[in-house]
């Protein structure tokens, strides 16, 4: 370990593991059975994010971005009706599947006649109007019907530097102080499908913004992923956080984020950990390149003593010079590039 670099001790399957940094592969625990639920209020609000990489300095204006590109997209600030097709609607299914209504299919995304009927059937035992859109009432007492989280007790904010760890496997998000842990949440994470999992890497805060409402909640983190806009954020369907139920965002009680909100500056580490979808490492990298599979390469270089940067996903200066270090130690011909005699020496092939 470097002279003046943290470690920070993660939670492995059985015990604990104390690592550096800017290599955190652990977090392939046990998978946690409970459902924690809150009750929440439905909005139909929508905001803006940000896509930009971590410069250290001021975010761009998010005003160029749409809510709807944003990690849950569209229908997470609107409604549901028949026929769409989208996760959400996985989540509705999932819902009154498991309040006893007949569902048909749990696991179809497609708002179908089943669904509508089964909608219709929880409105009218709600007294709602039964007209089997799922709308900002239908939210409202779906989340309602949900058991009540008991809160942990508000803490004072932490003293010195804030690293935030994602474990995808355990379902948490815990706030690190100076290397120490301070406090956990209960979190929902991506669906286990390669298109909606969770980014695996090391990110950062580039953007902040309050009450997007909807599907987003109260409070909104945007991380620096390159190949899309995710972030950490609140809910309107509080019966998801403990399961796998996003789009790729990190979601969170309300109550939970906006403490969290108020702690995290800009450029906050965020170090997500766990479930990976299958990548291929075929492609020769280059400086500019983008991607998982960059990030792969970015924790192994790590791992093996040669200093990327933040493993976020992009082949830039540092990651250039770290293969060029590493292909000078091995007797490579030295060009900066990943292919395949490199992936074989980092054990990705």
């Amino acid at each position: 370990m470097g002279r003046g670099e943290r470690s920070y001790a993660f939670p492995k399957r059985r015990g604990c593991g104390t690592v550096n940094a800017r290599f955190l592969q652990f977090g392939r625990c046990a998978r946690r059975g409970r459902v924690l639920r809150s009750v929440a209020t439905a909005a139909a609000l929508a905001a803006v994010a940000l896509a930009v990489g971590w410069s250290g300095a001021k975010a761009a204006d998010p005003s160029v971005m749409s809510p709807a590109l944003a990690c849950e997209g569209a229908p997470m600030v609107g409604v549901l009706r028949a026929p769409m097709e989208h996760a959400l609607v996985w989540e509705v299914r999932q819902r009154l599947h498991q309040l006893g209504f007949n569902v048909g299919n749990p696991d179809s995304e497609r708002f179908d006649d089943a669904l509508a009927e089964a909608v219709r059937a929880f409105q009218r035992a709600h007294g709602l109007v039964a007209d089997g859109v799922v709308g900002p009432q239908t939210w409202a007492a779906l989340a309602r019907d949900a058991e009540v989280e008991v809160r942990a007790a508000k803490m004072p904010p932490p003293q010195g530097e804030i690293v935030i760890h994602v474990d995808t496997e355990r379902l948490t998000l815990t706030v690190y102080a100076d290397g120490k842990p301070y406090k956990t949440y209960p979190v929902a994470v991506g669906r286990p499908k390669a298109s909606t999992l969770t980014p695996v890497g090391e990110w950062r805060i580039i953007h902040k913004g309050v009450n997007w409402g909807g599907g987003f909640g109260t409070r909104w983190l945007g991380l620096n992923v390159p190949w899309g806009i995710y972030g950490i954020h609140g809910t309107n369907n509080p019966a998801s956080i403990g399961t796998r139920a996003s789009a790729g965002c990190i979601r969170m009680f309300n109550h939970d984020v906006e403490e969290l909100y108020e702690w995290v500056p800009i450029g906050t580490r965020v170090i997500i950990t766990g479930v990976k979808p299958p990548i291929s490492f075929e492609r020769t990298l280059a400086p500019g390149a983008v991607g998982p599979d960059v990030v792969e390469v970015q924790l192994r270089l790590a791992q093996l003593g040669f200093d990327p940067g933040d493993a976020d996903g992009r082949f830039g200066p540092r990651t250039e010079a770290a293969v060029r270090r590493l292909q000078e130690m091995f007797g490579l011909p030295v060009d900066g590039r990943v292919w395949a005699d490199v992936y074989y020496i980092l054990g990705l092939r």
